[in-house]
């Protein structure tokens, strides 16, 4: 059994203490969830057993087991445990918690070092760890509720196993719930809770996935419920309903649920689903995003998704971003919305970026000509002498006032392909119509000349 470092508990029962925290697995039987890697034959559940422990960064949301395996680890394995704030501490007692370590590990004993939050420590603390994992002094295990791509630096990263915890079922949280309503010795067995069925799926559906914040509901519901004649703590949906009025959505504007959740929204709108358009669009509004962000990608997929297939639709996004600033959130939901759907309904066409490409593309290989000299400007003292316009052709001089005349540089090839190839859908169909229109009179006119 592990003897934890002075000051530092790695399991309580006291009935002080929080109910999640008393109720936390102490063993890996306890366990809940993580079964690709808890389970039977899960790699990381023969390396405990085996204490053979490899450095690893623990990444997943709140409340889905990463503090509570660092202390099921420690637990089971050999030698110290040194549990770390991220928060709390900074490079001075990381020294001392390192010194220690050493001192340890030269009488043979190992030492993991569980760092909470790991990503709050920035480059220069994390770069302190790096050369006491490379040479074995420690065994680093770090809890991170942000993707460590973003937030953990490279070097690191690449000494620890990277894994991934994903935010329990909710049939995982109803046993927890009901678990510990059951336990008389760390749960709320001896107070007889007898919880509505109805209002254990509202606590578990609020939760999403969160077993701390389930259990801490469950807590004090149980404090707030009054005795019935039987000496049972009723809880009931309306008790549910109260506390937990609405669910927290995550918050996760610099990680990995922040471009997650933002890509669902953007291919939701370029993919022609207004439903989850508004699910992604509201769901981030209500976890904090920014709404000058969302509109952002609202005024860019009207441009390079809907584009000349539906122009109005950058009109309708133009007109969202300036309500936006007038009204402020959250009035301006109804336009952001409003454009964000006309932006998932409307035709699709990227023939704008496409021409893009094409040109960028050429502007790469080509040299930088200058343009035609019929094309040149004749607006200065001078022009004309240097032969600028001469030979332009006005196209209001001709029926649909279009001329035949070259308006691409010399240098640049004029090949079958177009850059501009407009598609059939939406008003770019009559765009595609007039071109076509275009180039038969053009044709025809050079087959009269002939």
């Amino acid at each position: 059994m592990k003897i934890p470092e002075p000051g530092h508990s790695l399991f309580t029962s006291e009935q002080n203490a929080p109910l999640a925290a008393r109720m936390r697995p102490r063993t890996l039987d306890e366990f809940v969830g993580q079964e690709a890697v808890l389970g039977e034959r899960g790699w990381l559940r023969r390396a405990i057993e085996a204490d053979r422990v490899p450095s690893m960064i623990l990444w997943g949301p709140p409340g889905s087991g990463k503090s509570t395996l660092a202390a099921v680890i420690a637990n089971l394995t050999n030698g110290a445990y040194e549990p770390f704030s991220a928060v709390t501490g900074g490079v001075p007692e990381l020294r001392l918690v390192i010194g220690r370590a050493k001192e340890r590990r030269f009488m043979g004993t190992p030492t993991i070092v569980f760092i909470d939050e790991i990503h709050r420590f920035n480059k220069a603390q994390q770069d302190a760890l790096l050369p006491h994992v490379e040479d074995g002094s420690i065994t680093l295990i770090g809890a991170t509720t942000e993707n460590p791509f973003f937030e953990v630096n490279p070097p690191l990263l690449s000494r620890a196993r990277l894994v991934r915890f994903n935010a329990l079922t909710d049939d995982q949280v109803r046993d927890l719930v009901l678990r510990a309503i059951a336990d008389t010795e760390r749960g709320l067995g001896s107070l007889k809770v007898v919880i509505d069925p109805a209002a254990l799926i509202h606590i578990v559906n609020m939760a999403g996935g969160d077993a701390r914040l389930a259990l801490s509901a469950l807590e004090a519901l149980a404090d707030l419920a009054t005795p019935d004649k039987n000496g049972n703590l009723p809880i009931t949906l309306a008790d549910a309903e109260e506390l937990l009025q609405r669910r927290v959505m995550p918050s996760d504007k610099a990680g990995d649920a922040h471009y997650d959740t933002i890509s669902a929204f953007i291919k939701s709108m370029r993919g022609g689903d207004p439903d989850a358009t508004a699910y992604w669009m509201l769901r981030m509004l209500e976890g904090g995003e920014d709404p000058r962000t969302l509109m952002r990608r609202i005024l860019i997929h009207a441009a390079e998704d809907v584009g000349l297939a539906d122009p109005q639709a950058l009109v309708v996004a133009s007109a969202a971003a300036h309500a936006l600033e007038m009204v402020g959130y959250p009035e301006a939901r109804i336009p952001m919305l409003e454009a964000a759907i006309f932006v998932a309904c409307a035709p699709k066409s990227n023939s704008v970026v496409v021409t893009i490409g094409r040109v960028m593309d050429d502007l790469e290989k080509t040299r930088p000509e200058p343009p035609p000299i019929h094309l040149r400007g004749t607006g200065y003292k001078g022009a004309k002498a240097l032969g600028h316009g001469k030979g332009y052709v006005y196209p209001h001089d001709f029926p649909d006032a279009i001329a035949e005349q070259r308006y691409l540089p010399d240098g640049v090839p004029t090949g079958p392909d177009p850059y501009y190839t407009p598609n059939d859908r939406g008003y770019e169909a009559r765009i595609k119509a007039r071109l076509e229109e275009w180039r038969n009179e053009l044709e025809r006119r050079r087959k009269e000349r002939k």
